[in-house]
């Protein structure tokens, strides 16, 4: 085939462009999760480069439109993921993210029927997420308030975000974003915004309220600059804290306990959840606490507690 009678769409999608109309298609999706299902940036990128990365197969298998999208085009896309080594957990991620989009294109009329209702994904490893031991978190926590004994502002306020982040197991993107008044003192609970907006009520106890107070009395008043707003917690400049600094944190005073896993503020979530199930909390109170949508994520907690029973019986009971 000489350069003349090259198909556009396919020399399109080899430069990584898609044909207009697809691509037009793409940019309203994508403006529908920025602006109706209220998704984090983070989120909306991960969305958009799968379902592009998507649409570029297509448009380099002749399709030039969303129209004409079909559940063998789906399943060839899927099947080059697999070619490339992708994971399984990030295979069904995007197979996921087609599903939805394939799902929004037809409710809004721009598909006739959905192929992507029929394409299945392979089965993500459920692994187990790490946790902390009771008496680890404890002196994790322990470890933060030796360092807060030089009376800093800072110290005061990873006190109170260690003591925060394991009290509710809330996500570090929902702590960040925390303001003064999102908290009830009397009630003793947060109000929480977690994915697509979704606001939650979460409780926490003394000891967090304890920290919390000290923090809002003498550390968040000396540490505050212009700017800072209504955040709760603040930077090392005085503004509102980033995901980041709390991830540091968290790895700082966590080698400070020997022995200890090398966790980021998730794991605290994990070690929040999976106290709560082991302690007696049930699988539906769990869920709501942590946000989850689904029971089945909660679920994976169950399979920790399991773990750590199975370990114990195969160190205590003589005929383990």
């Amino acid at each position: 085939m000489t350069s003349q009678d090259a198909d556009p769409a396919e020399g399109a999608a080899a430069e990584g462009e898609l044909p207009e109309p697809m691509a037009q298609v793409l940019a309203a999706y994508e403006r529908h999760l920025v602006s109706e299902r209220d998704l984090t940036p983070h989120t909306v990128r991960a969305y958009v480069g799968d379902i592009r990365g998507m649409l570029e197969q297509a448009a380099r298998l002749g399709h030039t439109d969303v129209g004409t999208l079909d559940l063998r085009t789906l399943r060839s896309w899927l099947a080059t993921q697999q070619t490339l080594g992708k994971a399984r957990t990030t295979m069904a991620r995007r197979a996921t993210a087609v599903r939805v989009f394939t799902a929004w294109a037809q409710r809004t009329g721009r598909i006739g029927t959905d192929p992507g209702a029929l394409l299945g994904s392979p089965k993500a490893h459920r692994t187990l997420p790490p946790a902390l031991r009771v008496d680890e978190a404890r002196a994790l926590l322990e470890a933060a308030a030796t360092q807060a004994d030089d009376g800093s502002p800072v110290g005061s306020r990873d006190v109170a975000i260690l003591e925060l982040l394991y009290a509710t197991g809330i996500r570090v993107g929902e702590l960040c974003g925390l303001d003064v008044d999102d908290l009830d003192h009397e009630r003793r609970v947060v109000r929480v915004f977690g994915k697509g907006r979704k606001e939650r009520t979460v409780p926490f106890g003394r000891p967090a309220e304890r920290a919390v107070d000290a923090w809002l009395c003498t550390g968040r008043p000396a540490l505050m600059a212009p700017g800072a707003g209504g955040a709760l917690f603040l930077g090392a400049r005085g503004r509102r804290i980033d995901q980041r600094a709390v991830r540091t944190l968290v790895h700082a005073r966590l080698r400070d306990v020997p022995g200890a896993p090398d966790l980021g503020p998730h794991g605290l979530r994990h070690t929040a959840a999976t106290h709560l199930l082991e302690g007696g909390a049930d699988l539906r109170t769990v869920q709501e606490l942590l946000g989850h949508a689904s029971l089945a994520t909660t679920q994976i907690y169950t399979h920790v507690s399991t773990d750590r029973l199975r370990q114990a019986f195969r160190q205590a009971h003589p005929r383990a």
